[in-house]
């Protein structure tokens, strides 16, 4: 069963659940999730948001409401990822340190995105397709690039996208 120990809030929908892999997490009212997605124990995904197909959600990270996830998005949650420890056995759970991750509400995160543990993204803000977060984001800025920079104000081009569709 794809679905351990989920809590999905009303509405939610998950589509094709045959072919996503979700456990231990909590997901929002009215949340769309693709296939072939993967989120992990402890997550929490707010309401109303939109997770494409192919993203891969972490134990760490929260995601509040009107979250756009695109397709492939990554996020990551350890720093220095081993198999093994010095001795050669196989670490286990807690043998490392979570990076907690936070999406604030209204962001996008394009698709193929990688963030990494530890950072924060901010209320509205707009991450570049590709681009790989190795530091907090603003909120309303608009980052691209490796490692992601901000390249202007969400704000300013959700009004420009508006004025030329207009």
């Amino acid at each position: 069963m794809p679905l351990k120990d989920v809590e999905l809030g009303r509405d939610a929908v998950v589509f094709r659940p045959e072919l996503v892999n979700l456990y231990g997490c909590r997901v929002g009212a009215e949340t769309r999730i693709g296939p072939f997605v993967e989120i992990q124990r402890g997550v929490v995904v707010g309401a109303r948001c939109k997770i494409s197909s192919h993203a891969f959600i972490c134990s760490g990270v929260t995601i509040e409401d009107e979250v756009f996830i695109g397709h492939g998005v990554m996020f990551a949650n350890d720093a220095a990822p081993r198999a093994v420890g010095e001795g050669g056995s196989l670490l286990a759970d807690g043998d490392w340190t979570l990076l907690p991750v936070m999406v604030r509400k209204g962001a996008s995160i394009g698709s193929n995105a990688t963030i990494l543990g530890g950072v924060e993204i901010g209320e509205g803000a707009m991450v570049g397709a590709g681009a790989v977060v190795t530091r907090d984001v603003p909120p309303h800025a608009v980052v691209a690039g490796v490692p992601a920079r901000v390249t202007g104000d969400a704000r300013r081009a959700s009004a420009a996208l508006r004025e030329v569709r207009a």
